[in-house]
C-alpha cells in the first residue's frame, strides 16, 4: 500500500481536483445543461489520467532540484522510494492511456487538445520555461487553463469564444495564483536556481503585477456575459468575486510597499483566497445554466 501511495503522489492528486472543478461547470455550459453521465464520467477520468501522467513526468524531470527544496524532499523520486526508471514509465504509460481514452470513449478533438496540455506542461513548462525565466509560470499555465477547452471539446467537437473567455479567466488567475505560493517558498527556489518571479524581483513588484493580471481576469470574467448570454446572477458574481479578489491583491501590494514580510505580507491570504475566487466562479458558471431567467 506504501508504493501504491507512493505512486499516488507522483500524480499530485491536489492539483488535479482543481483541475477538475473547471472541468465540469465548462461542460454544463457548453451543454446548456446536463451532459450526460457517460460523458462527463469519461472525461473526468481522461482527464485525471492526464494530469497525473504530466505531473508524473514533471517529478521525474524535477527529481534533483526537488532533493534540494523542503517543499518537495519527499516526493517519492527525491527520496529514491520509487526509481527514475519507474516513474519515467509510470508516466508514459498514464500518458497513452490518458490519450487512447479519449481518442476511443471522447472524441478525437478532446485527445489532441490534452496532448496539447501534456506537452505544454512537461516540455513547455518544466523543460523549457521553469528554469530559464521568471515569467515561467505565466506561460507554463497555459497547460491548467486546457481542461476548459477540453471540456468543451468533449461535448461539442470543437472550441468557441465562451470557451475561450473561460480560458483566459484561469490564464490570468494562474500568476496571483501561484506567485504567493513562490513567495512563501522563495528560498526553496533560489536554493535550487528556479528564477520564480519572487526570487528575481521585489514583493512590490510581484505584488503590482498580481494586481495587473487580477483586473484581465476580471475583464475575462465579464466578457463571458455576453458571449455566452449569461444571467444578471452570474454577473453580480463574477463583478463581487472579482472586487473581492482585486481588494485581497491590492491589500498586498500595500502591505508590500509599506515593507511587510513574510506572515505581515499576507501573500497565503491572497494564495486561498484565489481558490476560493476560481472554484465559486465557476460553480457560478455552472448553476447560472439552470436559473428560469
Amino acid at each position: 500500500m506504501g508504493r501504491v501511495g507512493a505512486y499516488v503522489a507522483l500524480t499530485k492528486p491536489r492539483v488535479i481536483e482543481l483541475l477538475l472543478v473547471t472541468t465540469i461547470p465548462t461542460m454544463i455550459l457548453a451543454e446548456r445543461g446536463w451532459p450526460s453521465l457517460g460523458l462527463m464520467l469519461a472525461t473526468l477520468v481522461g482527464g485525471a489520467l492526464a494530469a497525473g501522467s504530466a505531473n508524473a513526468f514533471n517529478m521525474y524531470l524535477d527529481r534533483d532540484i526537488d532533493k534540494v527544496m523542503n517543499r518537495t524532499k519527499r516526493r517519492p523520486l527525491a527520496t529514491g522510494e520509487i526509481s527514475p526508471r519507474a516513474g519515467l514509465v509510470f508516466s508514459w504509460v498514464l500518458c497513452g492511456v490518458s490519450l487512447a481514452w479519449f481518442a476511443l470513449v471522447v472524441n478525437v478533438a478532446a485527445a489532441w487538445l490534452t496532448a496539447a496540455a501534456i506537452a505544454i506542461y512537461v516540455v513547455g513548462y518544466t523543460m523549457i520555461l521553469k528554469r530559464r525565466t521568471p515569467q515561467n509560470i505565466v506561460w507554463g499555465g497555459i497547460a491548467g487553463c486546457m481542461p476548459v477547452f477540453i471540456g468543451w471539446a468533449a461535448v461539442t467537437g470543437g472550441l468557441s469564444w465562451s470557451a475561450l473567455a473561460l480560458f483566459g479567466v484561469i490564464f490570468f488567475w494562474t500568476p496571483p495564483h501561484y506567485w504567493p505560493l513562490s513567495i512563501k517558498f522563495k528560498r526553496d527556489y533560489a536554493a535550487a536556481d528556479v528564477p520564480m518571479l519572487p526570487v528575481v524581483s521585489d514583493d512590490r513588484r510581484v505584488a503590482a503585477e498580481m494586481v495587473g493580471y487580477t483586473l484581465a481576469m476580471i475583464a475575462c470574467s465579464l466578457v463571458l456575459v455576453p458571449l455566452a448570454g449569461m444571467s444578471w446572477v452570474y454577473t453580480a458574481v463574477a463583478a463581487g468575486l472579482g472586487a473581492w479578489f482585486l481588494a485581497a491583491t491590492i491589500l498586498m501590494l500595500r502591505r508590500a510597499k509599506q515593507g511587510a514580510t513574510g506572515k505581515r505580507l499576507g501573500a497565503m491570504k491572497v494564495f486561498h483566497a484565489s481558490i476560493t475566487y476560481l472554484s465559486v466562479l465557476f460553480l457560478a458558471v455552472a448553476v447560472d445554466v439552470f436559473l428560469p431567467f
